[in-house]
């Protein structure tokens, strides 16, 4: 095969964001702002650096990256802390 040209599903992984990819992305802004930033901080930097609208992203939310941003909301006093609260994403 072209070893100097990308397949065309790797274009497409570079190009579309799936939740897997976006849960990574979201993970290393918060490693590498080292504890400046929370989950909920870190995925509005991800949309505006890549010009997302952070309403659109919901459907990337993996059930981890929910629980984290949910125990950030509860901490900053955004939601009640229940277990039946719920972001309204």
């Amino acid at each position: 095969m072209n070893k100097g040209k990308e397949t065309i599903n790797e274009a497409l992984d570079k190009k579309f964001m799936n939740s897997a990819k976006f849960s990574m992305e979201v993970e290393k802004i918060v490693k590498e702002s080292d504890g400046q930033l929370n989950y909920i901080e870190a995925v509005l930097t991800f949309c505006e650096e890549n010009e997302i609208e952070f309403e659109s992203v919901s459907k990337l939310l993996s059930k981890t990256l929910k629980e984290k941003l949910k125990y950030d909301a509860q901490r900053l006093c955004f939601m009640k802390k229940s277990s039946k609260a719920k972001l309204p994403i």
